[in-house]
C-alpha cells in the first residue's frame, strides 16, 4: 500500500500537468547546481516551472492520465518544465540554454494530448512570441480596414471632386444661358435703342406723337375732321336763317290778337 507522501506527490504531480499549457521533459545529467538555479531563473522568466521529481512517482501521475508515450523517456535524471503560460516561450528558454550548455538534453515534449520530438520542440521554440503573433494578427485584420477606409476616402475626394466640376460647369452654362437671354431680350424688347421708346422711335420728339410729327395738330386726319365739322357747323346755320322767315310768318299767324293789338298802340301813338 502506497504510502500518503507518495500519493500526495503523484498528485501534485498530475494537477502540474493538468494546469500546464505544455510540458519539457529534459535530461539534467553533469549541469552544477549554479547553472540549474540560471536555468530555473530563465524558465520562470518564460512563465513556466522547473522542477526534478521522482521518475517513478511521475511515470504513475502519466498513467493516472492516460498519457501515451511519456513513460519511457521518464527515466534517469530527468526533470519537467511546466509551461503555465507560453509554450513558445518554455521552447525557446530550453532551446537558447541547451546551446550555451550541451549538457541540457531536450528529451520530448508533451503539447495539446501529444508527444513531441526534440526536433519538433525546436521548431515550437522558432515561431514567434505570443505578443508579436498577436500584433501581427491585428495588423492583418487592421490591413484591410485601413485599405477600405483608404478607398471610401479617395471616393469621397474623387466625388466630391466630379460633383464640384459639374456644379462649376452648370454654373458657367447658367450664365452662358443668363447672358444670351438678356442680349435676346435687349434686342427684341421696345426699350431698346431701335424700339419705339427710344429716341427714335414714335413716341420721340420727332415720333408723329410728337409737335412736329405727321401725327400732330395739323395731321391731314386731325384737317380733315376738323373741316368736316366746320361744314356741319355752317350747314346747321343755313337751316336757322332759312327757318327763321318761316317761324315768324307762323308766329304771326298764330298770334292775330298781338297784331291788332300792336296796331292799336301804333295808331295811338300817331
Amino acid at each position: 500500500m502506497p504510502r500518503p507522501e507518495k500519493v500526495q506527490a503523484v498528485a501534485e504531480i498530475k494537477e502540474k500537468f493538468e494546469s500546464a499549457q505544455a510540458v519539457f521533459l529534459t535530461e539534467y545529467r553533469g549541469i552544477p547546481v549554479k547553472e540549474m538555479g540560471n536555468l530555473r531563473r530563465r524558465l520562470r522568466e518564460s512563465g513556466a516551472e522547473y522542477k526534478v521529481v521522482k521518475m517513478t512517482l511521475a511515470r504513475r501521475a502519466a498513467d493516472d492520465l492516460g498519457i501515451e508515450g511519456l513513460t519511457e523517456q521518464l527515466t534517469g535524471p530527468t526533470a519537467l518544465a511546466f509551461a503555465n503560460e507560453d509554450p513558445v516561450s518554455t521552447a525557446k528558454a530550453l532551446r537558447d540554454y541547451a546551446r550555451e550548455n550541451e549538457r541540457l538534453v531536450i528529451k520530448v515534449g508533451y503539447l495539446a494530448d501529444r508527444v513531441l520530438a526534440p526536433e519538433e520542440v525546436v521548431r515550437l521554440a522558432e515561431i514567434e512570441p505570443r505578443e508579436v503573433l498577436l500584433a501581427k494578427i491585428a495588423g492583418a485584420a487592421k490591413a484591410p480596414l485601413y485599405n477600405l477606409a483608404s478607398l471610401l476616402a479617395t471616393f469621397t475626394r474623387d466625388a466630391a471632386s466630379v460633383f464640384s466640376a459639374l456644379i462649376e460647369k452648370k454654373e458657367a452654362a447658367g450664365e452662358v444661358g443668363e447672358s444670351a437671354a438678356d442680349e435676346s431680350e435687349s434686342a427684341d424688347s421696345p426699350e431698346s435703342p431701335d424700339s419705339p421708346d427710344s429716341p427714335d422711335s414714335p413716341d420721340s420728339p420727332d415720333s408723329p406723337d410728337s409737335p412736329d410729327s405727321p401725327d400732330s395738330a395739323d395731321s391731314p386726319d386731325e384737317e380733315a375732321e376738323a373741316a368736316a365739322e366746320g361744314a356741319a357747323a355752317e350747314g346747321e346755320s343755313e337751316d336757322a336763317e332759312a327757318t327763321a322767315p318761316e317761324a315768324e310768318a307762323a308766329a304771326e299767324t298764330d298770334d292775330p290778337d298781338d297784331n291788332d293789338q300792336q296796331d292799336d298802340d301804333q295808331a295811338e301813338e300817331e
